[in-house]
């Protein structure tokens, strides 16, 4: 039970740092609703030409950029999470006290990368969301059932963001910089995650490797789900076996990077 509180209590200190940005919270909010502008009329435009492209008709085309603007911070799609304190504590060495904490490693970073989830999708998702359902014509289900499966997808797509960020972050142990392993995250994160193009319209054999990489967890499957073009239960399983996949490998490097720290620290 102490554990568990421990834990709440990172999340809720996690939520509450970025809370504190006011400002930039705004203008999250509003550079969100901008660029889901100029994404919008360029996919009506795109499925003007290619009518049910992906799958995917105009509405349901609409809905996902709307997702996509409202989930982009929320899961740090491009990077930007709690992976850059991480990377600076481990560049500058700060990440032994880190280890000297009462708690997991992993599990401490996880919770304070709950927190901030939740407080973007709260605090600068939902708006750019609720705008364009008020101005454009959408592909949102009226059941309840439905929006809880769409939240649960959410919540393990928050996880499989934060299993990839972590294991990257950790790489700086070996690599001792994190400029080229951010910029790697932002390329990745852009493509493959799904933000540039649904990854059900990408052509072939690329469209098929994309859909099965955890990225696809992160936009493609919450989007499928709440617009109930997939099966609840086989997106979780989907989304669940890339988590507990990337947690593993991310605990593996975890126990590789103390024993390196250790060596070097004597």
């Amino acid at each position: 039970m102490g554990a568990r509180r421990l834990y709440a209590a990172v999340a809720a200190g996690g939520f509450r740092r970025y809370a504190t940005y006011r400002v930039a919270t705004a203008a999250g909010v509003f550079t969100n609703t901008v660029f889901g502008l100029i994404l919008v009329y360029t996919y009506l435009a795109l499925w003007d030409e290619r009518p049910h492209l992906g799958g995917y008709d105009q509405a349901q085309a609409v809905t996902y950029v709307w997702l996509g603007q409202a989930l982009f911070s929320t899961l740090a799609i491009q990077g930007g999470g709690v992976e850059q304190d991480l990377m600076e504590r481990i560049r500058t060495g700060e990440i032994a006290v880190d280890l000297y904490r009462p708690a997991d490693l992993q599990l401490w970073w996880l919770a304070a990368d709950l927190g901030r989830a939740l407080f973007q999708m709260a605090g600068r998702g939902v708006i750019p969301f609720v705008f364009g359902a008020l101005f454009f014509s959408m592909a949102l289900p009226d059941d309840v059932g439905t929006w809880v499966a769409f939240l649960v997808a959410v919540l393990l797509a928050m996880v499989v963001s934060f299993g990839i960020r972590y294991l990257a972050a950790l790489s700086v142990f070996w690599l001792m910089d994190a400029r080229g392993v951010t910029q790697a995250l932002m390329v990745t994160g852009l493509f493959c995650s799904g933000m540039t193009l649904p990854l059900n319209a990408f052509p072939g054999a690329l469209g098929d490797v994309v859909q099965v990489l955890p990225w696809a967890a992160q936009l493609q499957i919450p989007a499928d789900v709440l617009m109930g073009e997939t099966a609840p239960l086989g997106a979780f399983a989907f989304q669940a076996a890339w988590a507990v996949a990337l947690l593993a490998a991310g605990r593996l490097l975890q126990s590789a990077a103390t024993r390196r720290v250790v060596v070097q620290g004597g």
